[in-house]
């Protein structure tokens, strides 16, 4: 999978994938209609299924993003409010 992140070092990184545009849309205002969005489901997703799914290394990789992420937020002055995007 290419990285789109301008910068290497940055482990948080955004990714491409193809998903039909109405899919997309519709995903969007139910997670609005959830109080969330779109990249904030995603990640739970994401994690839920190497929880439930990962070995030993997919979970230690979970563990070790995790902690990046609460990082990261610190530094930032915590998790950015939810705003849903459309």
């Amino acid at each position: 999978m290419e990285r789109m992140a301008a910068d290497p070092t940055d482990h948080t990184f955004s990714t491409k994938f193809r998903i039909p545009r109405g899919l997309w849309d519709a995903y969007g205002r139910v997670t609005a209609r959830l109080d969330t969005d779109r990249s904030a489901d995603l990640l739970d997703y994401v994690r839920a299924m190497v929880e439930q799914h990962g070995d030993a290394q997919d979970r230690a990789d979970l563990a070790a993003a995790d902690q990046e992420l609460a990082a990261r937020r610190a530094r930032k002055g915590g998790r950015p409010k939810k705003e849903p995007t459309l």
